[in-house]
């Protein structure tokens, strides 16, 4: 793989930094973009372990603002001269909606949620994305290669009771990724979506639900490193043909060539019931 420049929001932690760190490791520039200052040091740690301190930037933004979206892009090139692929990872789960919701015996209502709640979990789940990926996708056309990667959630999680505004931010983000692959298609811009396709033992879950997990009481959580190879392929150029499509960790065969994996492991984005097979990326 040809050295890129990447951008991962919510890359100083979780599913983020597993990510941060894969590309990485295949040798590519990563400004890992997160919003707590002490995530930091634990990233340039756990970068530093493998030998890659010297590929990743942790920084801190609050990615709510426009005017952070233009720094972190304007900062990212001045650094390290481009931006060729843009994750839009970060999110604020029911950690942050609804701290109690494991502890107690009702789910909380839509109209119960704070304005204040509501304005920054779609402001971070999706108006960043959205932002960054306006401010990154024209040098990328421009250039006939890039890549934007989004994270959402399984369909299942976005129209359950209970799940508001965590929900319906996501789909926003998956319905966005179908309308904007179908803007990029013949770029050489790709846009496709790669999720964990279950709960994921990060720091978005509740404690209670992972420690359940732990003791065999609920579903296994997808660890971290299981977003690496499905997100390596779809930033690579074998998958130079593949756009609009969204793969799912908890699907993917790390034991088969990688475009093998995909074609079983991919279903186009948005919400129209397709059939179970994803383009070839030749």
């Amino acid at each position: 793989m040809e050295q890129r420049v990447a951008i991962v929001t919510g890359g100083l932690r979780g599913l983020g930094r597993a990510m941060a760190l894969g590309l990485a490791q295949a040798g590519h520039h990563v400004a890992a973009v997160g919003h707590i200052a002490t995530d930091i040091a634990e990233m340039e740690t756990a970068a530093g372990a493998v030998g890659l301190g010297r590929l990743v930037w942790p920084l801190v933004a609050d990615l709510r603002d426009p005017a952070e979206c233009d720094r972190i892009v304007a900062e990212t090139r001045a650094r390290f001269g481009s931006v060729d692929i843009l994750v839009n990872n970060a999110g604020l789960t029911f950690t942050y909606i609804d701290p109690a919701r494991f502890r107690r015996p009702t789910l909380q209502r839509f109209w119960e949620v704070g304005d204040e709640i509501v304005d920054n979990v779609i402001a971070t789940n999706y108006l960043a994305g959205d932002r960054l990926a306006r401010r990154v996708a024209p040098a990328m056309v421009a250039q006939g290669w890039g890549r934007i990667v989004n994270v959402t959630t399984k369909l299942d999680t976005m129209n359950r009771v209970g799940t508001h505004p965590y929900g319906a931010s996501k789909a926003a983000l998956e319905m966005a990724t179908e309308v904007w692959a179908k803007d990029v298609e013949g770029t050489g811009l790709t846009i496709n979506i790669v999720n964990p396709g279950a709960g994921a033992n990060t720091p978005g879950m509740a404690e209670e639900m992972r420690a359940m997990s732990r003791e065999g009481r609920a579903a296994r959580l997808v660890e971290p490193d299981e977003m690496v190879p499905p997100f390596l392929y779809v930033v690579s150029r074998e998958a130079d043909g593949v756009n609009g499509m969204r793969f799912d960790a908890n699907a993917w065969d790390a034991t088969l060539p990688p475009a093998e994996a995909a074609r079983r492991a991919g279903r186009p984005a948005g919400f129209v019931l397709h059939p179970q097979t994803a383009p070839s990326a030749e």
